[in-house]
C-alpha cells in the first residue's frame, strides 16, 4: 500500500517518541531547549537530540526539530551556534518561523518547514517561500478546507495542517495575553495559558457579567480541541501532504492513543475501504481533551471548552521489576490494587506507552483475580516492557 499522506506526531520526551513510532507515526516533531514554542515542558537537549534522531531513523521515521520562536539578536546568535551540531545529527528538517533563521538554515543545508506561527494563508506567500528554499509550509489554522485545496493546487511546496489537538484563542499564534499578565511571552514558548481560565466581563461602572455560552461554561477564551478523524477522506483529497497532531505538552499515552486512531483512519482510506469507526472518537475521548470541534475547516469555531473532558483519568499504581521474554510476562511491584479486566498503561523511554487490559495475573505461579497494594504480581503483557517502567491504571471518571 502506497502512503499518500504523512502522519506527524508530537514528542516531548523519549516515552512519547517511542509511543509515536510504535503506534504508526511516519514522522515525529520535537522541541529543542531554547528555540521552541513549548519552553514550559520537557524538551530535548542538544545531547539527547542525537539519540532521538537515531531512534527515529532506526525505525525509518523522519524527525523534525522545532526552532519556531520569535528570535531576537541573542536568540539568532544561539541558533547560529547550534545549527552545525543539529546538521551533524542528520535531522530531516527544522520547523522555523523567523526569516533570518530560514537564511541560516538554508546556508547550513538543512531542509526547512515554515511554522504555523508565520500564519501563511495564500499561495503567493508559498511561492515566495519556495524561492527562499522552504520545502514545506504548515498552513494557518484560519483557512477553510476549500481555501487549503486552492492553495495546494497552486504551489509546488508540501502542505501540512493540524488535524487534532488543542486550539489557541490566537488561532495561529501571536498571542500577547500571557505576556501582558505575567511577562511570559507566548511567542517565545513561555505561555502560561491564562485563556484557559474562567473569565468575567466587567462594565465601566463596575457591574460584573459572567459570560456563559453552554451550561455553566465561562471559558470564553478557550476553544475546544480540534478533531478531524471523521473527515480523513476530505482532508486527503484536498491535497494536504502531512497531517499534524498537536500535543508536545502531552504524555506518551496521549501520543500513543491519538496516533493509533489516526493511523487506523488513514489506513482505512488508503486501503480503498474507508468506513468511519465511532470507536475512534471514543478512544480519543479517553485521553486529555477539551471536547471536540472542527476548527475553521468547515466553519468558524464557536464552542468554548471546559479544562478537561477526558472520560478516563490516569493513576500510577506500580512499576516494572522484571520482564520475562519467554512467557511475555512482567513482574509488577504494586502500590495500589489491580484486578482482571482493569485497563492499564505501561510507560517508559523505550517502551513508549503500552495500553492494554489485564487478562492474566499470577502470584507464586497461581492465577489470581485481584492483586493488592504492596504485592509483586506477574502480568501477561502484549509487548516488551522494561525495568522501572511506570504502570498506570485507567479509571472511568
Amino acid at each position: 500500500m502506497i502512503k499518500i499522506v504523512e502522519l506527524l506526531a508530537p514528542a516531548r520526551d523519549f516515552p512519547a517518541l517511542s509511543a509515536a513510532i510504535k503506534n504508526g507515526a511516519d514522522s515525529v516533531y520535537v522541541g529543542i531547549e531554547g528555540c521552541n514554542m513549548r519552553a514550559n515542558v520537557s524538551n530535548f537537549s542538544l545531547e539527547t537530540l542525537k539519540d532521538a534522531v537515531k531512534q527515529c531513523h532506526d525505525y525509518n521515521k523522519k524527525i523534525y526539530v522545532c526552532t519556531n520562536t520569535i528570535m531576537k539578536n541573542n536568540d539568532i546568535n544561539y541558533f547560529k551556534e547550534i545549527l552545525p551540531v543539529i546538521h551533524s545529527y542528520d535531522v530531516d528538517a527544522l520547523i522555523i518561523s523567523d526569516l533570518g533563521a530560514i537564511k541560516l538554515a538554508q546556508d547550513e543545508g538543512i531542509d526547512i518547514h515554515m511554522s504555523i506561527q508565520a500564519n501563511i494563508s495564500n499561495f503567493e506567500s508559498l511561492n515566495l517561500l519556495e524561492e527562499l528554499g522552504v520545502k514545506r509550509v504548515v498552513l494557518s489554522r484560519e483557512l477553510s478546507l476549500a481555501e487549503i485545496k486552492e492553495i495546494a493546487e497552486n504551489t509546488n511546496l508540501e502542505i501540512e495542517t493540524f488535524i487534532h489537538g488543542a486550539m489557541c484563542v490566537a488561532v495561529s499564534g501571536r498571542c500577547f495575553l500571557s505576556s501582558s499578565l505575567y511577562d511570559k511571552s507566548a511567542n517565545c514558548g513561555e505561555c502560561l495559558q491564562p485563556c484557559r481560565k474562567s473569565w468575567k466581563l466587567i462594565s465601566e461602572d463596575g457591574e460584573e457579567f459572567e459570560l456563559i455560552q453552554d451550561q455553566n461554561e465561562s471559558q470564553i477564551l478557550s476553544p475546544k480541541d480540534l478533531c478531524m478523524v471523521k473527515y480523513i477522506p476530505e482532508l486527503i483529497e484536498s491535497g494536504i501532504n502531512a497531517f499534524k497532531i498537536e500535543g508536545r505538552a502531552r504524555p506518551a499515552d496521549y501520543v500513543a492513543t491519538v496516533t493509533k486512531v489516526y493511523r487506523e483512519a488513514i489506513d482505512s482510506y488508503e486501503s480503498g475501504n474507508w468506513e468511519f469507526n465511532e470507536e475512534w472518537v471514543e478512544e480519543l475521548k479517553k485521553v486529555f481533551n477539551r471536547g471536540f470541534d472542527t476548527g475553521f475547516y468547515f466553519k468558524t469555531p464557536y464552542k468554548t471548552s471546559q479544562y478537561n473532558e477526558a472520560t478516563y483519568i490516569k493513576k500510577d499504581i506500580g512499576s516494572v521489576v522484571n520482564y520475562y521474554k519467554n512467557v511475555s510476562a512482567a513482574e509488577i511491584r504494586l502500590w495500589d490494587d489491580l484486578k482482571i479486566d482493569d485497563e492499564i498503561i505501561i510507560q517508559g523511554n523505550k517502551t513508549g506507552s503500552l495500553i492494554q487490559k489485564v487478562e492474566s495475573m499470577q502470584i507464586d505461579g497461581k492465577d489470581i483475580e485481584t492483586a493488592e497494594k504492596g504485592q509483586n504480581v506477574g502480568l501477561l503483557v502484549k509487548n516488551k516492557v522494561r525495568t522501572n517502567d511506570i504502570v498506570y491504571k485507567r479509571i472511568l471518571k
